[in-house]
């Protein structure tokens, strides 16, 4: 498994347009929602904890994340803590049957990876995934890790990706 930083290094060095960053700040938590969304499906209830598959995915990617950094695998997971509550609400209160609650998970994905491509037209590269799958488990993180380089955080971390990917544009 590489480190976080090899990681967020590799990623980086698809993202150094300010532009394409921007756009993952909406693109990126746009498509965890609405994976979140569409694999909210109900298999077990063992007391008050519904088990789901997109609880699965993020006890996976928690865990995951909580090995290649304690303290922003702690942040991630409160993030997916989050996500996850909020797909659980949307399934609950759909006003409307399975079909819709399903395109409506769909056109939020389409939106998000819309936004994606837009920041790649401004990048002039493809998505990181496309070369490396594990480009779609590092985005979140990359998103925030990012926010937090915004506020004055973690500037050792964000040097290295700096010194290895190159500077913003």
């Amino acid at each position: 498994m590489q480190t976080l930083q090899q990681q967020l290094v590799s990623y980086a060095k698809y993202h150094r347009d300010r532009r394409n960053i921007a756009t993952h700040f909406f693109g990126i938590p746009l498509i965890v929602f609405a994976v979140a969304w569409l694999l909210y499906i109900p298999i077990i209830q063992i007391n008050t904890t519904i088990f789901t598959p997109a609880l699965v995915t993020a006890v996976i990617l928690s865990i995951y994340y909580l090995r290649l950094d304690f303290r922003l695998g702690a942040l991630m997971s409160l993030l997916l803590a989050l996500v996850y509550t909020g797909a659980k609400a949307v399934y609950l209160n759909w006003p409307l049957d399975h079909t819709w609650y399903y395109l409506g998970g769909v056109a939020v994905f389409f939106v998000g990876w819309v936004v994606q491509f837009v920041g790649h037209y401004y990048e002039g590269k493809k998505p990181a995934f496309v070369d490396d799958i594990m480009g779609l488990v590092t985005g979140p993180l990359f998103v925030v890790v990012e926010v937090l380089f915004l506020l004055g955080l973690c500037k050792s971390l964000e040097q290295t990706i700096i010194a290895q990917a190159g500077p913003y544009k």
